[in-house]
């Protein structure tokens, strides 16, 4: 086998298998999507009930939680930087063996170079687009049970209002009732301690966490 061939052969197979890799990417990006139980917000994680307030992460002034990232980085050494280098080695071993008189070594340093170069790109591609930090969701980060919000519309008594809250960067709201069937005035800040139906059931977050103090005390 002479270079040309091996480094033809390198380019074949690099370019197979990225065509498989991406393609079966794409198959798995679209056929298994993220599930966002109750299409709220999670502030808070912690038992809700039973005179325990939640824990609350965050700062309670605007209902907006911090949250921490669950996603392990991505290694730069793996099978589709990998198959990437491969095609970019071959691709450019092929053609200064075949088009070009330069010394052996040289285009072997070339076509590494190069290789790692591609490689770099592939995976700068993969985690900057494909999988970017904003599309790795976490189905907790949208559990309605902790959320910490305000009153945007009064909840009369064993009625119905409509709270706002911050998740994921962005403000929603979402219809409410009184966990207690108690009235709320608009600007009330809140805690859902409830989700159903499409309707968040809510404590005041100053009574949640006066029970709090004196369970801690």
């Amino acid at each position: 086998m002479t270079w040309a061939d091996f480094y033809l052969t390198c380019f074949a197979v690099g370019f197979l298998l990225s065509a498989i890799s991406f393609i079966a990417g794409g198959l798995r990006w679209h056929l298994h999507l993220p599930h966002f139980p109750g299409g709220g917000g999670h502030v808070g994680a912690g038992h809700v009930g039973g005179g325990h307030a939640p824990v609350v992460h965050g700062s309670a002034g605007d209902g907006t939680a911090a949250h921490a990232g669950h996603e392990a980085p991505m290694s730069p050494f793996n099978f589709v930087t990998l198959t990437a280098f491969l095609a970019w080695f071959g691709g450019t071993g092929f053609l200064i063996t075949r088009f070009s008189s330069i010394w052996f070594a040289l285009g072997l340093a070339i076509a590494m170079g190069t290789g790692i170069v591609g490689a770099a790109i592939v995976f700068l591609f993969l985690t900057r687009v494909l999988i970017s930090h904003e599309e790795n969701m976490d189905s907790a980060d949208y559990e309605m049970v902790g959320v910490l919000g305000r009153i945007s519309m009064s909840i009369r008594e064993n009625g119905t209002g409509e709270i706002i809250y911050s998740q994921a960067g962005t403000r929603r709201t979402c219809g409410a009732r009184s966990e207690n069937g108690s009235a709320l005035e608009k600007g009330a800040e809140i805690v859902v301690t409830r989700y159903d139906k499409g309707i968040a059931y809510v404590r005041l977050w100053e009574e949640m966490s006066n029970e709090e103090r004196v369970t801690e005390s």
